[in-house]
């Protein structure tokens, strides 16, 4: 389903040279915004979930944690 992207606080220079770059592919300057946002973005390869997981970890080491059963007994309890 195709969505829309508000970018505020443009520098004046960078709308022109963006609407001078549409100019010359084409296109108009929301199409052309369109493709350098696709171009940008198609070259990232998003992290696995076991990255991810690993990064997690690396963030929250050393830190006390309460295990799960223990936080569903005490929601239960509080029922």
């Amino acid at each position: 389903m195709p969505t829309s992207l508000l970018v505020r606080n443009l520098d004046a220079d960078l709308v022109r040279r963006l609407k001078r770059r549409a100019s010359r592919n084409g296109r108009s300057a929301e199409a052309e915004h369109r493709e350098i946002l696709r171009q940008a973005l198609s070259a990232e390869v998003e992290p696995a979930f076991a990255e991810l997981a690993a990064h997690m970890r690396k963030l929250t080491g050393g830190r006390k944690h309460t295990p799960a059963e223990v936080l569903q007994r005490e929601g239960r309890q509080e029922r």
